[in-house]
């Protein structure tokens, strides 16, 4: 399939990217996403040749310390020259399917964003299920009618307007080991039960395992974790753990405020 050229399409768009020594995944990112007029990347003073991956994309390096999530997704936004924008994680690409409608797309468009379709790996296998997959999120945003939320984990755009789906999909290169996956997902559920303390919410440790429980059975019956065979039997019961450590943490530092 012979693909669109740099600024082919009516619509000019700026592509950011936040990124800290992820430099093996950004080159297959930044290669997918040629097609854009800009692309911006945000980085955390990496030391893994980030800087070097990006010269050679052509994409423009800024550096800042951690927001949290949904902070600096918006502050890598808020560099990009453009009014449209395409944010994407370092560890995903854009499929070619998804580079052509992008490409298509006219510049006197009415929607205030557009939602892709991301398709996620698990130790190296695709997950076509367990709540995964079909996952559409938006991704490609007028930035004068939608933002990131400040949540500094699970963050999302909120948008002022109407929002359209977009053919092809967005490939999630995540959790590669089971070793990534538990260290990703202890960061992650304590960013979590810091901001749901900071909120007040408040749990107990039977509601925890009720939670951790439910999520398992959610995920492998009813969303079919148990189609993807063995990978997603892991990923369902893995997710359960990770739902099982945010609220016993959440629990924790509900004592340490009564104490």
């Amino acid at each position: 399939m012979q693909l669109p050229g740099k600024g082919s399409g009516d619509l000019k768009i700026s592509v950011a990217v936040i990124t800290r020594n992820a430099a093996a995944d950004l080159e297959r990112c930044l290669r997918s996403v040629a097609f854009a007029d800009e692309i911006v990347v945000l980085d955390q003073d990496s030391t893994d040749g980030t800087d070097e991956v990006c010269s050679h994309a052509g994409a423009t390096v800024h550096q800042t310390e951690w927001l949290g999530f949904g902070p600096t997704k918006q502050k890598a936004v808020s560099l990009c020259r453009n009014r449209w924008v395409l944010s994407l994680d370092s560890d995903e690409e854009v499929s070619a399917e998804l580079q052509a409608a992008i490409t298509a797309l006219p510049e006197d468009t009415s929607m205030a964003a557009f939602a892709v379709n991301r398709l996620s790996s698990f130790l190296g296998v695709w997950i076509h299920h367990c709540g995964w997959h079909p996952e559409y999120i938006v991704r490609l945003f007028d930035t004068q009618r939608a933002q990131f939320n400040d949540k500094v984990v699970h963050e999302a755009v909120e948008t002022e307007g109407r929002i359209k789906r977009l053919p092809g999909l967005v490939f999630h290169y995540t959790y590669a080991t089971f070793e990534a996956y538990v260290q990703k997902m202890n960061l992650y559920s304590t960013l979590w039960a810091k901001e749901a303390a900071g909120r007040g919410r408040r749990v107990s440790l039977a509601g925890a395992v009720v939670r951790s429980n439910f999520t398992f059975w959610r995920m492998w019956l009813w969303q079919g974790g148990f189609l993807d065979r063995w990978p997603g039997t892991v990923l369902c019961l893995v997710s359960g753990f990770y739902t099982l450590g945010k609220y016993t943490k959440l629990r924790q530092l509900n004592r340490e405020e009564d104490s």
